[in-house]
């Protein structure tokens, strides 16, 4: 076996790497000066099941070209299998036709990554479970409840729990998260006007006195999730934390969550923090290494997966 990683999160591959026992192989990954990507691997690895740990987050064409080249390479390496591990599959809120002349871009990354050469996919918490039937080769998405579940189970020992769902595309995600920890239920019914902008219109369900935790795959302006805390305190929410898996975090996001009526936010490691993230007072991140890694050596090993979530 074979661990390679990009340059989008050096970071979480370590890591990776570190639970496996395989140390990673060095690549050449470098820029020309017309911003060519450039890549060699430094090692043989002919015949080996080689895994590229590579997330399509900022600057999400970059990484996702260089995930491509990468696939190339080790497949006229003649290496034996090549396994794309994308922790944050980037492009994925592109998933469906939401209005005229517009297109379906994850489809098309997802042809891309095909046609480079990758045998299966590795991911995350998809935005869309529908982005597997995108692929026509074998795909496994990781799903974050084995993380998020014995956090919350330390922090909120003993403390009645609402699970929300901040919109109604994500009810079957929190239904089943709410399920697994035991919680109630409610949903924050919301009217986007346009992209990056929300409204939240009124709360579904009971949340009087509890403490919620808004659910979410993916954090990135920040509105959907502020929005929903004021929501839920208005309605007499005793206290609002939220668990999101990608924390994309564009623009004044953190400034935004700092300032929110939200009592914290808890993210993976799925994109590399920067440095604004790291230094939030409201801001944690926990590690999916060693769920990316266990799903590593099962791929290897040819053995179960969803084993992994019972």
């Amino acid at each position: 076996m074979k661990l390679i990683s990009g340059t989008s999160n050096p970071e979480l591959s370590q890591a990776i790497s570190d639970y496996v026992g395989v140390p990673l192989t060095e690549a050449n990954i470098k820029r020309f000066a017309d911003k060519e990507i450039f890549i060699k691997i430094l090692d043989d690895i002919r015949g080996e099941d080689v895994f590229f740990i590579q997330s399509t987050s900022y600057p999400a064409n970059v990484n996702v070209m260089e995930l491509l080249i990468a696939i190339d390479a080790i497949r006229r390496a003649s290496a034996r299998r090549v396994t794309a591990v994308i922790p944050y599959f980037g492009y994925a809120r592109q998933d469906r036709k939401t209005e005229s002349r517009t297109p379906i871009t994850a489809k098309l990354i997802a042809n891309l990554i095909t046609t480079a050469g990758a045998d299966r996919i590795l991911t995350m918490e998809l935005h869309a479970a529908q982005i597997q039937g995108f692929f026509d080769i074998p795909l496994d998405d990781l799903q974050v409840g084995p993380i998020f579940k014995p956090h919350i189970d330390e922090q909120f020992k003993g403390k009645k729990l609402c699970v929300v769902s901040p919109d109604v595309g994500g009810v079957v995600r929190a239904r089943a998260f709410a399920k697994r920890i035991d919680a109630n239920l409610a949903i924050i019914d919301k009217r986007r006007e346009k992209a990056g902008v929300s409204e939240v219109m009124h709360v579904i369900g009971n949340v009087e006195g509890e403490t919620c935790i808004l659910l979410d795959d993916i954090v990135d302006s920040g509105g959907t999730l502020c929005n929903a805390a004021s929501a839920l305190r208005a309605h007499g929410a005793k206290d609002v934390y939220a668990y999101c898996v990608h924390g994309v975090l564009s623009g004044e996001a953190v400034n935004r969550i700092n300032e929110s009526e939200m009592a914290g936010l808890v993210i993976s490691d799925t994109i590399r923090a920067t440095d604004d993230i790291k230094n939030s007072p409201k801001i944690t991140q926990v590690s999916v290494a060693n769920l990316i890694g266990e799903a590593i050596l099962r791929t290897h090993q040819e053995s179960s997966i969803s084993e992994l979530f019972k």
